[in-house]
């Protein structure tokens, strides 16, 4: 699945069925920028997990209404209801299997 960038008013309708894992970023955040490859190599290998991302300079309102105060910070959601998070950078391999524990 190629990764897709959501905006404020698409964010409800693609993630509110299945798995969905959401990364809260800034293009101005080095960590969110190491981090951009190894979700679009994630978004690759788990075909059957949504996976987006949201600028929170853009989305603000939807970066508010999740409580992101730190990026980059990578939400996982089940049929458009947060089940997890982790803030901060993770490793292609740890964030694979965090995906995959849900």
């Amino acid at each position: 699945m190629k990764l897709e960038h959501l905006s404020e008013k698409d964010f409800k309708e693609k993630t509110e069925k299945g798995l969905v894992v959401v990364d809260f970023f800034a293009t101005w955040c080095g960590p969110c920028q190491i981090l951009g490859p190894i979700m679009e190599g994630v978004a690759d290998e788990l075909a059957d997990v949504k996976v987006f991302k949201v600028d929170v300079d853009e989305n603000e309102s939807t970066a508010r209404e999740f409580g992101v105060m730190s990026i980059p910070t990578i939400v996982i959601l089940k049929d458009g209801e947060e089940i997890d998070r982790h803030v901060g950078l993770m490793n292609r391999s740890s964030l694979v299997e965090w995906i995959k524990s849900h």
